[in-house]
C-alpha cells in the first residue's frame, strides 16, 4: 500500500478593496514613498473597511473563492483551521463561525497562532491530520486584519502590514505529492521583539492600557530583522540539503511577505534566479498568516503538477521554519 501523502488540491482568496498607497501613508506619518520603497519593497497594502467587519469577513470570503472553484460541497470538509495573529475576539474561536458560515456543517474548527508563521505551521497540522488517515478534506485558512492593531501614527509598523487572506485545501495524495518534509523552531527570546503588550491575560485591557496605546503591535525592527533574515535563510538552506534539492530542482521559493531584503537574502542563500521567486508584497505588504497561500493563489496558474515548492516564514514569539511540497495539479 502506497503512502499517503497530504497534498494541497485547491486554493482561493481575497483581499479588501481599498488600497492605501504609499502616498496616503505621507499624509499620515513622516515618510516617503521612496523610503518605504527601497526599504521594505512595499508600493501598496489592502485595508478593511467597514463597521462590524473583522478576520472572520476575510477568512469567509478566502474560503467562499476555493468552494466555489473547486466546487466542493462544504458539508465534506472534515476539519477548518484559521491561522491568524488578529481573531474577531478572545475565547470564541474564529474559525468555528467561519465554519458555519460557510456551511461547513460536518467540520470542527479552531484556531492557530504563531504570527507570520501561523500559516506554515498550518500546513505541517493540515498534513498531520491528513497522514494519518483520520480525515480527508482539511480547509487551512489565513486571514489577518492587521489594521485593526496598527497604529497609524507609529511609522515602524505601518508602512508595513496590510489586511487579506488565503486558503488552501488539504486531501490525501497516493503519488508522492505534496508535503515532503518539514523544519520548523521557535525562540521565545522573540517575546520582546514583535508582541502586542495589552489585552492577554499578562496585561488586561484597561483605561491605562488603552491611553498608553499598548494596544497597538510594537516592532523592534533592527532585531527582527536580523533574526528573521539569518533563521529564514538557514531554515530554506537546511530543508534542501536534507533532501537532497540543489537549486536547479527547486521549481519554487514562496517566502512570507515581510521585507523584500529579507527575501532576496532567502533567495540568494538558496541560489535561486528571481524568476523562481514568488513576491506579491509590493501590492498588499505583510498580510502576517495570509502572505504565503495569498502567494499560492496569485501564482496557481503558473504551478505545474510535480513541481517542487519550499516555503520558507518568520513570525513573532519568534517562530520560523520551511516546508517542502511538491505540487500537486495544473490549474
Amino acid at each position: 500500500m502506497s503512502k499517503i501523502t497530504a497534498a494541497i488540491t485547491a486554493v482561493g482568496s481575497y483581499v479588501p478593496d481599498f488600497v492605501m498607497t504609499n502616498k496616503i501613508l505621507e499624509t499620515l506619518v513622516d515618510t516617503n514613498d521612496e523610503w518605504i520603497t527601497t526599504r521594505t519593497g512595499i508600493k501598496e497594502r489592502r485595508i478593511l473597511k467597514g463597521e462590524g467587519l473583522g478576520t472572520s469577513y476575510l477568512a469567509i470570503k478566502a474560503a467562499e473563492q476555493l468552494l466555489e472553484k473547486s466546487k466542493l460541497d462544504p458539508k465534506e470538509i472534515d476539519l477548518i483551521i484559521v491561522a491568524t495573529a488578529t481573531p474577531d475576539m478572545m475565547v470564541a474561536a474564529t474559525a468555528a463561525y467561519v465554519a458555519s458560515e460557510i456551511g461547513a456543517t460536518n467540520a470542527f474548527a479552531y484556531d492557530l497562532q504563531a504570527a507570520c508563521s501561523s500559516f506554515l505551521y498550518g500546513m505541517s497540522t493540515a498534513a498531520s491530520y491528513i497522514e494519518s488517515g483520520r480525515y480527508k478534506k482539511v480547509l487551512l485558512i489565513g486571514a489577518d486584519k492587521m489594521s485593526s492593531i496598527i497604529d497609524y501614527t507609529d511609522r515602524t509598523t505601518c508602512i508595513i502590514f496590510g489586511d487579506g487572506a488565503g486558503a488552501a485545501l488539504f486531501e490525501p495524495n497516493s503519488e508522492g505529492l505534496g508535503l515532503q518534509d518539514e523544519y520548523l523552531r521557535s525562540d521565545g527570546v522573540g517575546r520582546n521583539f514583535l508582541k502586542m503588550d495589552a489585552g492577554g491575560s499578562l496585561l488586561p485591557a484597561s483605561e491605562e492600557t488603552v491611553k498608553n496605546r499598548q494596544h497597538f503591535i510594537y516592532q523592534d525592527g533592527k532585531s527582527v530583522f536580523k533574526f528573521a533574515v539569518t533563521n529564514m535563510a538557514d531554515s530554506a538552506a537546511k530543508i534542501m540539503e536534507r533532501n537532497n534539492l540543489s537549486h536547479d530542482d527547486v521549481d519554487w521559493l514562496i517566502p512570507h511577505q515581510a521585507n523584500k531584503r529579507i527575501i532576496d537574502a532567502t533567495s540568494n542563500r538558496m541560489g535561486l534566479e528571481d524568476s523562481k521567486v514568488m513576491m506579491n508584497i509590493q501590492r498588499y505588504g505583510n498580510t502576517t498568516s495570509a502572505t504565503l497561500p495569498l502567494l499560492l493563489s496569485d501564482y496557481e496558474t503558473q504551478l505545474k503538477k510535480g513541481d517542487n515548492l519550499v516555503f520558507a516564514a518568520f513570525g513573532g514569539g519568534f517562530t520560523w521554519g520551511s516546508i517542502y511540497l511538491k505540487w500537486a495539479y495544473n490549474s
